[in-house]
């Protein structure tokens, strides 16, 4: 479904991403593991085109999208959560939801995918008229995700999705994405909470330093004795 294929990414004069190689088939649901500036977050911008290529390409589902603009990346059905969620603090919940489906199908289908969000996020409908600003990080996070599959995304990249959560609400989060999942929508995940995550994607790819050095299920990533030096503290 996504194929980043030996890119190449900087920010001005510093290179961060070295020929950085994976594929994500549909279906799936993929995770980008490592520490802190080791690029993951990069690899979701340069997919979502909020960065370009200076080397390499990406399709998705045969079309090259390298370094098209993000609004038309959004039309392919590539959508991207992003770290820190980025709402409108100003605006209700319900109005950030409408944000995330400006554009075609999701457009057309907004208030059918509004009611299925507030299926999977009770919390959000009943507070659907308050400001967002004044929700919990946990509910923020969740406005975050309604948001983005409001945008009927094909491919959901969500970028560390239990940051700041308290360990009661990361497991709800991970919860909701293995239902999201579920629904048919493919996953491509950033982490930093390595063990949990290993534990229900189908792969994921270990990134230092801005290269992919390692690959392979999450049980076998979980069994790798370098993860378990350097993610798990075993």
């Amino acid at each position: 479904m996504l194929k980043v294929n030996n890119i190449n990414m900087s920010y001005g004069d510093l290179q961060v991403l070295w020929d950085v190689t994976f594929e994500v088939r549909k279906g799936e649901i993929v995770v980008l593991v490592g520490a802190n500036g080791a690029g993951k977050s990069s690899i979701l911008k340069t997919i979502s085109g909020l960065q370009n290529v200076s080397k390499g390409t990406i399709t998705f589902e045969g079309e090259n999208v390298s370094n098209i603009n993000p609004s038309e990346i959004i039309k392919h059905g590539i959508v991207h959560v992003p770290e820190g969620r980025k709402l409108f603090n100003e605006m209700t919940v319900e109005e950030n939801l409408i944000m995330g489906a400006l554009h075609g199908e999701a457009k057309e289908k907004r208030n059918e995918t509004i009611e299925e969000c507030y299926l999977l996020f009770p919390r959000l409908e009943e507070r659907k008229k308050q400001l967002t600003g004044t929700l919990s990080g946990g509910e923020q996070q969740m406005v975050a995700v309604a948001r983005g599959l409001m945008s009927k995304p094909k491919i959901l990249m969500l970028d560390e999705p239990s940051l700041g959560l308290a360990p009661v609400l990361v497991q709800d989060i991970f919860n909701i994405i293995k239902s999201i999942n579920k629904q048919g929508i493919t996953v491509l995940l950033v982490e930093q909470n390595v063990q949990s995550t290993l534990t229900f994607c189908d792969r994921a790819y270990v990134l230092e330093n801005g290269k992919i050095v390692l690959e392979g299920t999450g049980q076998e990533l979980l069994n790798n004795e370098h993860v378990k030096t350097a993610f798990l503290g075993i």
